[in-house]
């Protein structure tokens, strides 16, 4: 069997591994070559160094507030979503009456599409406000937790079905002994339950970390970034950056490579620290 996988397996790993060469790393190459170019099309390409990356720091301060905006965006919905999915994780592993019938409905806004979600709790948000006078545009404070709202309303039933799976892996005698030992139910939860499940952690942080510092579609459909580009996160940056100011292309893609670079180091630091604290069973 092991020798029949080894021959056949060029073969069925060259197209996998023919178009993930052609439509990923090919163009993820030209777009580091063309930051450090000013263009329209390809075509055109012209080497201008590190001028599109120090152009987006000092004549683009839309850039600047926008990576706070993410950053902080990104902090404040990590810890609700996490902190909220696992005390629904604890809830819905003690064996209460309806149990599979709630995992579900927490589950069903994760199979929502982003624009969508965005129009709806763009709907429902301004008829709270209505009564007002105003919208969620009025201030940067409503687009801003009014999107920290939507990100929790997704992802929480996806991270909590996570912790589940978590929770319900820990063996039982551990719980007992810990029982036996006179342990309290919250120093149980913090001494034993959340130390056995740091694995569910550490891919909850990992997911709820990638979706909102690079979400795109909710914040373009929630406020656009308005008022006033005040709500603009990073994508939405880049993307009004790249299609909506004429002989900026190189700068649009700077500000992409950048935000691949922050991504990938801020998701490697958070992986390498997670799970150093995770405990073999």
């Amino acid at each position: 069997m092991r020798k029949s996988l080894s021959k056949y397996f060029p073969v069925f790993v060259l197209p996998t591994l023919l178009a993930f060469t052609l439509f990923f790393i090919v163009p993820f190459v030209m777009g580091i070559g063309l930051s450090f170019t000013k263009f329209t099309v390809i075509t055109n390409a012209k080497w201008v160094g590190f001028e599109n990356y120090i152009k987006a720091f000092t004549f683009d301060k839309e850039f600047v507030h926008a990576l706070g905006f993410t950053t902080l965006f990104t902090i404040v919905s990590m810890v609700s979503v996490n902190v909220i999915a696992f005390a629904f994780a604890l809830m819905l592993t003690r064996g209460l009456r309806g149990t599979n019938v709630f995992r579900s409905i927490f589950f069903l806004p994760n199979l929502i599409g982003g624009i969508v979600l965005g129009y709806i709790w763009n709907l429902l948000i301004n008829g709270v406000l209505a009564p007002f006078g105003v919208d969620i545009t009025y201030k940067s404070d409503y687009g801003f937790w009014g999107l920290v709202v939507l990100t929790n309303w997704q992802l929480i039933g996806y991270m909590m079905v996570i912790y589940i799976a978590g929770l319900q892996n820990i063996p039982g005698d551990i719980i007992e002994a810990a029982q036996i030992d006179g342990a309290s139910p919250m120093k149980t939860l913090f001494s034993v339950k959340i130390p056995m499940v740091m694995p569910s952690i550490t891919i909850c942080m990992f997911l709820t970390l990638s979706n909102t510092f690079k979400m795109f579609d909710q914040n373009l459909a929630l406020t656009a970034g308005a008022p006033e580009n005040t709500t603009e996160m990073l994508a939405l940056n880049i993307y009004n950056t790249f299609y909506g100011r004429v002989g900026w292309q190189g700068v649009g893609q700077a500000k992409a490579v950048m935000f691949f670079i922050i991504v990938a180091v801020i998701a490697f630091v958070q992986l390498k620290l997670t799970s150093q604290k995770e405990v073999e069973q």
